[in-house]
């Protein structure tokens, strides 16, 4: 089915395979954004979230999710992740430009899968946790540009976004 590698030759899905895979080492780097109004993004740029410490918890979120990926995504296998660093760049309203939590996500694992789905699943629970520990002064937060960035290892060699 055009290439598609979740699907058997009869259309039907199930998971792929990989017992014949070379064990590499893979990483993958996802980012995504959220944003929010300029109070709310002095409110987590100061720390004075009533929650706590909302980069903190949302990089804590981002691990546990990334290790949980197989979990969420039906098709997916679980990996024994040997790395996962969650960073956020924070970026004030300037220019027409919304206020704005960048997160950026790498996931490392040495096997015979890559760890794409870990890394988008990573940044998207991230910009989740963040949104459910503002959505008390900020219901309009928008999360956009969530995409993987670049990866490599494996057989099909490297990827970086253009």
């Amino acid at each position: 089915m055009n290439g598609l590698t979740h699907f058997d030759e009869q259309g039907q899905a199930h998971m792929v395979d990989v017992a014949g895979k070379a064990a590499t080492k893979r990483v993958a780097v996802a980012s995504g954004r959220i944003e929010m109004l300029p109070a709310t993004f002095a409110l987590i740029e100061s720390g004075t979230v009533k929650k706590g410490d909302v980069l903190g918890i949302a990089r804590i979120a981002a691990i546990q999710a990334a290790k949980k990926t197989s979990e969420l995504i039906p098709l997916c296998h679980p990996l024994a992740l040997t790395r996962v660093a969650v960073d956020f760049e924070l970026h004030p309203a300037q220019g027409g430009r919304p206020a704005a939590v960048t997160c950026i996500a790498t996931v490392e694992t040495v096997g015979p899968t890559g760890v794409e789905m870990e890394a988008l699943t990573a940044v998207n629970v991230a910009l989740l946790t963040i949104y459910d520990m503002c959505k008390a002064v900020d219901r309009g937060m928008t999360m956009t540009d969530v995409k993987l960035l670049e990866k490599h290892g494996g057989k099909s060699g490297s990827y970086v976004a253009p």
